[in-house]
Protein backbone atom coordinates (compact mmCIF):
# COMPACT_ATOMS: atom_id res chain seq x y z
CA UNK A 1 0.00 0.00 0.00
CA UNK A 2 1.11 3.27 -1.25
CA UNK A 3 0.32 6.83 0.62
CA UNK A 4 2.22 10.05 1.72
CA UNK A 5 1.80 11.45 4.91
CA UNK A 6 -0.05 14.47 5.28
CA UNK A 7 1.05 15.88 8.56
CA UNK A 8 4.15 15.11 10.45
CA UNK A 9 3.74 13.50 13.82
CA UNK A 10 6.25 14.32 16.53
CA UNK A 11 7.58 10.15 17.49
CA UNK A 12 6.28 10.72 21.07
CA UNK A 13 2.26 11.23 19.91
CA UNK A 14 2.71 9.14 17.27
CA UNK A 15 4.16 6.19 20.46
CA UNK A 16 1.29 7.67 22.42
CA UNK A 17 -1.38 6.75 19.18
CA UNK A 18 -0.09 3.60 19.25
CA UNK A 19 -0.54 2.59 22.85
CA UNK A 20 -4.07 4.21 23.39
CA UNK A 21 -6.72 1.41 23.18
CA UNK A 22 -8.81 3.69 21.05
CA UNK A 23 -8.82 7.12 19.38
CA UNK A 24 -9.85 9.91 22.13
CA UNK A 25 -13.47 11.06 21.60
CA UNK A 26 -12.31 14.74 20.66
CA UNK A 27 -10.32 13.38 17.94
CA UNK A 28 -11.39 12.23 14.30
CA UNK A 29 -9.59 8.90 13.71
CA UNK A 30 -10.36 6.69 10.46
CA UNK A 31 -13.54 5.94 9.89
CA UNK A 32 -14.60 2.25 9.81
CA UNK A 33 -17.42 0.29 7.81
CA UNK A 34 -20.42 1.03 9.29
CA UNK A 35 -20.06 4.10 10.73
CA UNK A 36 -22.28 7.19 9.91
CA UNK A 37 -20.53 9.23 7.37
CA UNK A 38 -19.34 12.62 8.78
CA UNK A 39 -21.76 15.52 7.95
CA UNK A 40 -20.16 18.34 5.43
CA UNK A 41 -20.35 21.19 3.12
CA UNK A 42 -17.85 22.34 0.71
CA UNK A 43 -17.26 24.93 -1.82
CA UNK A 44 -16.79 23.91 -5.54
CA UNK A 45 -14.20 23.97 -7.40
CA UNK A 46 -14.83 26.41 -10.75
CA UNK A 47 -18.79 26.62 -9.78
CA UNK A 48 -21.31 28.45 -7.49
CA UNK A 49 -22.80 27.01 -4.74
CA UNK A 50 -21.73 24.17 -2.34
CA UNK A 51 -22.02 20.53 -1.70
CA UNK A 52 -23.41 18.82 1.80
CA UNK A 53 -23.57 15.42 2.35
CA UNK A 54 -26.97 15.89 3.42
CA UNK A 55 -28.09 16.96 -0.32
CA UNK A 56 -26.48 13.96 -2.02
CA UNK A 57 -28.76 11.47 0.79
CA UNK A 58 -29.49 8.50 -0.81
CA UNK A 59 -27.32 7.96 -3.22
CA UNK A 60 -23.89 6.08 -3.51
CA UNK A 61 -21.28 7.84 -2.79
CA UNK A 62 -16.77 7.80 -3.70
CA UNK A 63 -14.91 10.41 -2.38
CA UNK A 64 -11.66 10.74 -2.99
CA UNK A 65 -9.31 12.76 -1.34
CA UNK A 66 -5.95 14.10 -2.94
CA UNK A 67 -3.50 16.44 -3.61
CA UNK A 68 -1.93 17.24 -6.80
CA UNK A 69 1.96 16.64 -4.53
CA UNK A 70 0.51 13.22 -4.02
CA UNK A 71 2.53 10.50 -6.03
CA UNK A 72 -0.17 7.62 -5.87
CA UNK A 73 -3.00 10.52 -6.14
CA UNK A 74 -1.66 11.18 -9.65
CA UNK A 75 -0.94 7.65 -10.70
CA UNK A 76 -4.45 6.59 -9.32
CA UNK A 77 -6.52 9.76 -11.04
CA UNK A 78 -7.00 8.28 -14.81
CA UNK A 79 -8.10 4.97 -13.14
CA UNK A 80 -10.58 6.87 -10.78
CA UNK A 81 -11.94 9.06 -13.65
CA UNK A 82 -12.26 6.27 -15.90
CA UNK A 83 -14.20 4.16 -13.37
CA UNK A 84 -16.76 7.28 -12.68
CA UNK A 85 -17.41 7.53 -16.16
CA UNK A 86 -18.75 3.85 -16.35
CA UNK A 87 -20.93 3.85 -12.89
CA UNK A 88 -22.20 7.35 -12.96
CA UNK A 89 -24.99 5.92 -15.17
CA UNK A 90 -25.43 3.34 -12.24
CA UNK A 91 -26.06 6.40 -10.15
CA UNK A 92 -22.58 6.48 -8.59
CA UNK A 93 -21.92 10.15 -7.51
CA UNK A 94 -17.95 10.57 -6.76
CA UNK A 95 -16.32 13.06 -5.55
CA UNK A 96 -13.23 14.80 -5.18
CA UNK A 97 -12.02 16.65 -2.32
CA UNK A 98 -8.91 18.74 -2.29
CA UNK A 99 -7.29 18.83 0.97
CA UNK A 100 -5.64 22.29 1.80
CA UNK A 101 -4.52 23.71 -1.68
CA UNK A 102 -5.19 26.70 -3.34
CA UNK A 103 -8.05 26.57 -6.18
CA UNK A 104 -5.50 27.37 -8.51
CA UNK A 105 -3.68 23.95 -7.71
CA UNK A 106 -6.77 22.02 -7.37
CA UNK A 107 -7.33 23.41 -10.86
CA UNK A 108 -4.49 22.09 -12.59
CA UNK A 109 -5.20 18.51 -11.31
CA UNK A 110 -8.22 18.66 -12.67
CA UNK A 111 -7.77 19.70 -15.94
CA UNK A 112 -4.17 17.51 -16.13
CA UNK A 113 -6.09 14.42 -15.55
CA UNK A 114 -10.29 15.74 -17.39
CA UNK A 115 -11.69 15.36 -14.27
CA UNK A 116 -15.37 15.22 -15.04
CA UNK A 117 -17.21 14.99 -11.23
CA UNK A 118 -17.50 17.53 -8.70
CA UNK A 119 -14.39 18.91 -6.89
CA UNK A 120 -14.49 20.40 -3.06
CA UNK A 121 -12.00 22.65 -1.43
CA UNK A 122 -11.15 21.77 1.97
CA UNK A 123 -9.30 24.68 2.22
CA UNK A 124 -8.66 24.29 5.64
CA UNK A 125 -8.29 20.72 6.33
CA UNK A 126 -12.00 20.56 8.41
CA UNK A 127 -13.44 17.88 6.21
CA UNK A 128 -10.30 15.63 5.85
CA UNK A 129 -9.94 15.88 10.19
CA UNK A 130 -13.11 14.64 10.54
CA UNK A 131 -12.43 12.06 8.06
CA UNK A 132 -9.64 10.65 9.60
CA UNK A 133 -7.05 12.17 6.77
CA UNK A 134 -3.95 11.72 8.39
CA UNK A 135 -2.00 10.89 4.52
CA UNK A 136 -3.39 10.74 1.29
CA UNK A 137 -4.71 9.40 -0.98
CA UNK A 138 -7.96 8.61 1.36
CA UNK A 139 -11.27 7.26 -0.46
CA UNK A 140 -14.26 6.69 1.29
CA UNK A 141 -17.50 5.16 0.20
CA UNK A 142 -20.85 5.61 1.57
CA UNK A 143 -24.13 3.47 0.78
CA UNK A 144 -27.34 4.98 0.25
CA UNK A 145 -27.92 5.22 3.79
CA UNK A 146 -25.22 7.50 4.54
CA UNK A 147 -23.09 4.74 6.13
CA UNK A 148 -19.51 4.29 5.58
CA UNK A 149 -19.21 1.18 2.99
CA UNK A 150 -15.43 1.29 2.43
CA UNK A 151 -12.87 3.23 3.80
CA UNK A 152 -8.94 3.05 2.38
CA UNK A 153 -6.06 4.97 3.71
CA UNK A 154 -3.54 4.40 0.96
CA UNK A 155 -3.73 3.78 -3.02
CA UNK A 156 -6.16 1.55 -4.53
CA UNK A 157 -5.62 -0.36 -7.61
CA UNK A 158 -8.66 -0.26 -10.08
CA UNK A 159 -10.20 -3.45 -9.35
CA UNK A 160 -10.14 -2.67 -5.83
CA UNK A 161 -12.22 0.56 -6.51
CA UNK A 162 -14.26 -1.33 -8.78
CA UNK A 163 -15.42 -3.68 -5.98
CA UNK A 164 -16.09 -1.16 -3.56
CA UNK A 165 -18.09 1.01 -5.99
CA UNK A 166 -20.10 -2.13 -7.00
CA UNK A 167 -20.57 -2.71 -2.85
CA UNK A 168 -22.34 0.75 -2.73
CA UNK A 169 -24.59 0.23 -5.64
CA UNK A 170 -25.52 -2.34 -4.92
CA UNK A 171 -26.87 -1.63 -1.19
Amino acid sequence: MRFVVKRLIPAGLMLAMLLAPAWPASAAGPLHSGDTAPAFSLQRLGAPGSVSLTSLHGKPIYLNFFATWCGPCNDEAPSVVSLEKTYRPRGLVAIGVNEQESAAKAKSFVDKYHIPFTVLLDSDGKMGGDYGVIAMPVHVFIDRKGKVSTYRLGEMNPSEIEAAIKKILSS
